[in-house]
């Protein structure tokens, strides 16, 4: 019988399997900073000892990431100069990286901790919006009726204004194809790899009534709570520049959010939505950190709600559990074994589920994956 793994065996495979996603051999050189930070957090005793004390399901690798990243904002060490800033470059790889980073969480070991205690982790990717539009605007051309968007976890509700950012999808051999407001400060880019390609529309989805949840909603305006969002946004160039300007779209036109456990709230949400709508749930790396017993709430409590009215559920989350062990879409989808497979070499994505309820007939299907970042998509 094998011994069950320890917090720190749990927290490295974590850590690593995250890192790899982020060091892939097409990898940009761009990303080198993320990878290197998640995998010292796997190898490094102090950043281990850090990580492991945190509860499992704040993410602690993840969360640990983002303390020492606002820490270092804060601060300003020397190691500042490995962190890109908004609008710059990515600073160029250096070997001394670990060994610095390694002094900077011995010498603020009670900081982080202090940080990792009173936060959580929340990663607004922007980026994501890129997987979700297509499948969001091949609903609204199918359906024909006026969309309801309801963000799931929406945190600073960047992914509220899907609709008024620019998109360019990059196929090799292949005319880009764009869509979106030309003019939008967010310009957001996805390489399509080889094999089926997304749905691109000519224009994005008309949004009818968009509405976010998340037990923390988030004000960008407010300069605390922007530093550390910016820090939970991965160390990476385009990624710091992509949220700057997505913070200041939600702060020009902010959206309307319900505080709550989207599983006490989501049925009051949905019946405030204009009934001739169709609601549309967008779910982008929120399922995955639910727990066995509350996905299955989340199951029940959608097919109470489908027996009321017509439902979308839109899923871009990692297989579960988070890990090695990954197996299972949790939209409860057949996904290729591939994938499994692939996961468990070291690799996380995000698997591009639909789910349709219909005068209370669920149906539903894998429609690809995605990089954690939005960097690249995989359409089936």
């Amino acid at each position: 019988m094998t011994a069950p793994m320890t917090p720190r065996e749990v927290v490295a495979g974590q850590a690593r399997a995250v890192a790899a996603a982020w060091s892939s051999e097409d990898a940009p050189e761009s990303w080198w900073l993320t990878a290197e930070t998640l995998t010292a957090i796997a190898e490094e005793d102090v950043l281990l000892d850090l990580a492991a004390a945190i509860p499992p399901d704040r993410l602690p690798p993840l969360l640990l990431g983002a303390a020492v990243g606002f820490l270092v904002q804060r601060r300003r060490p020397a190691l500042a100069r490995f962190y890109p800033e908004p609008g710059g470059r990515q600073p160029p790889r250096d070997d001394g990286f670990r060994a610095e980073l390694v002094e900077f969480a011995r010498t603020e070991r009670d900081a982080l901790a202090q940080l990792c205690a009173t936060h959580r982790y929340q990663m607004n990717e922007v980026a994501r919006c890129a997987d979700v539009l297509p499948v969001l605007a091949a609903i609204g051309e199918e359906d024909g009726r006026p969309l309801a968007l309801v963000d799931l976890g929406t945190g600073a509700g960047l992914g509220l204004h899907l609709d008024r950012y620019h998109y360019t999808y990059r196929s090799e051999g292949r005319p880009d194809r764009t869509v979106g407001e030309r003019s939008s400060a967010v310009q957001l880019t996805c390489e399509v790899r080889p094999g089926g390609a997304p749905p691109v529309p000519r224009e994005p989805p008309v949004l009818a009534d968009r509405v976010g949840i998340d037990v923390e909603p988030l004000d960008v305006a407010d300069p605390h709570t922007y530093d550390w969002l910016a820090a939970c946004v991965p160390s990476e160039a385009g990624a710091v520049t992509r949220f700057a300007a997505a913070a200041g779209v939600a702060r020009a036109d902010p959206a309307r959010s319900v505080r709550g456990n989207l599983l006490d709230v989501l049925g009051d949400v949905v019946a405030s939505t204009p009934p001739d709508a169709l609601v549309c749930l967008v779910d982008a790396y929120v399922h995955v950190f639910l727990p066995p017993a509350e996905l299955r709430r989340f199951d029940r409590i959608l097919g109470e709600l489908g027996r009321e009215r017509d439902l979308e559920w839109i899923s871009v989350d990692p297989l579960v559990p988070l890990g090695p062990e990954a197996r299972e879409s949790v939209q409860g989808l057949d996904v290729p074994a591939g994938w499994v497979r692939d996961v468990r070499r070291g690799g996380v994505f995000g698997v591009i589920g639909r789910v349709s309820i219909r005068g209370g007939l669920r149906t539903g299907s894998v429609l690809g994956r995605a990089h954690p970042g939005g960097s690249w998509l995989e359409w089936r």
